[in-house]
């Protein structure tokens, strides 16, 4: 039964432990941080397949917490594609370590690896299978998507599988 149990909150809480050697952010800054970014490179995952001009908006929730609309347009069935899910902070509001649901009581980690608020966000989820590169334009300066890829890889990314999102 003991273990029944153990199962149980794992399973409800879901998975909010960061990919080691991955380090948020510190003296993280949400305010800072809300608004609208679009996706530039990803590595893939069902849930953003056949998808293209991916944002993420972040904006404050009643609760504290942070209210996240990701939003993509499916290329074959010719529709937008909404998903709303929440936001919080697991550690502390100065640190870039969050976890997000989209679905109930089940939670993901969203790692702040860097951003520098006005340009551009690095993300990661619980492992290294997800990954992300966020702009707050559609397009990003070559040289700062180059040192991004670059520090990914460093960390133990595979770079080399990132689908780059089309914004036309």
């Amino acid at each position: 039964m003991k273990h029944l149990w153990l199962l149980l909150i794992t399973l409800l809480t879901g998975c909010v432990e960061r990919p080691t050697h991955v380090t948020p952010a510190e003296h993280f800054q949400l305010e800072r941080y809300l608004g609208t970014w679009y996706e530039i490179a990803r590595l893939d995952h069902s849930f953003e397949r056949g998808l293209e001009k991916i944002t993420a908006t972040y904006s404050m929730r009643e609760d504290g917490g942070v209210k996240v609309i990701n939003r993509g347009f499916d290329t074959k069935s010719r529709k937008w594609k909404e998903a709303e899910g929440k936001a919080y902070f697991v550690e502390n509001p100065d640190t870039g370590f969050l976890k997000v649901s989209f679905f109930g009581p089940f939670y993901g980690a969203y790692v702040v690896i860097d951003t520098d608020y006005e340009t551009y966000t690095m993300i990661s989820g619980p492992d290294r299978s997800y990954f992300w590169i966020l702009s707050r334009t559609p397009q990003l300066d070559p040289q700062i998507q180059s040192r991004l890829i670059q520090k990914a890889k460093e960390a133990g990314f595979e770079t080399e599988k990132l689908i780059f999102v089309n914004h036309q």
